[in-house]
């Protein structure tokens, strides 16, 4: 499994560099930009103190479908509820979610939003789950690199977990993707579009299941249409 750490239009080079520094003092190195500032600017080389390389290897996106089209499962970080999903998981518990999907999982992502506004809701449709960092203030605000440090820091136990070190199998990590578009046609043919406010839900539920679940609902919806 390899984690992608995802910024959206990030305006400020000094919090890309300040990211860089935090995802390579945690042992990670995927970094992916979505229509950035300058990221290689003066001010973003002097914050990245140690880890120019991963602003120097950083993949540079023009749209947020681009950067996440070969990902296997998204998370989207959000300072504030909003009504597209219902569940935000804490930090914390993201090591135990990805570690339940076992060998399904090749490549994950995890955004984070603009400084000012944070991710629209288009966006945050197209995460698998959203998670939140609980705050004790009403009007919740981290600096981005703060934000990234957190989860990198919660993120880290999966090195030692052997998740990150197992061999990539390019048909195993499109499992997932298998699993949303079956359930997909299954919710469609009995009404429950994407508009609907139980897809959202059933959809976000089904992100959650174990590998063990998902081969098994898996083979449900293999019986199902089968027998159609």
């Amino acid at each position: 499994m390899e984690l992608y750490f995802i910024l959206v239009e990030p305006a400020v080079p000094g919090n890309v560099g300040s990211v860089a520094r935090a995802l390579k003092n945690m042992g990670f190195e995927n970094l992916r930009l979505v229509n950035p500032c300058s990221h290689l600017a003066p001010e973003a080389l002097m914050m990245a103190h140690g880890a120019h390389d991963i602003l120097q290897n950083a993949s540079v996106f023009h749209h947020f479908s681009e950067a996440v089209s070969d990902l296997d499962f998204l998370i989207g970080t959000t300072a504030k509820k909003r009504r597209v999903r219902y569940n935000y998981h804490p930090p914390e518990a993201l090591p135990e979610i990805l570690l339940s999907k076992k060998s399904l999982l090749q490549k994950v992502g995890i955004v984070f939003g603009r400084e000012e506004h944070g991710l629209h809701n288009e966006e945050l449709e197209k995460c698998d789950i959203l998670t939140s960092i609980p705050m004790a203030v009403t009007y919740p605000s981290l600096n981005l690199a703060q934000s990234v440090m957190l989860y990198a820091w919660e993120l880290a136990s999966l090195h030692s977990s052997g998740c990150r070190k197992q061999r990539n199998n390019p048909a195993s990590g499109a499992v997932m993707k298998i699993l949303k578009e079956r359930v997909h046609l299954l919710l469609t043919e009995v009404g429950i579009g994407p508009d609907s406010i139980l897809y959202p839900r059933i959809m976000e539920r089904l992100m959650l299941l174990s590998e063990e679940d998902v081969h098994l609902v898996l083979s449900f919806l293999k019986a199902y249409f089968a027998s159609k």
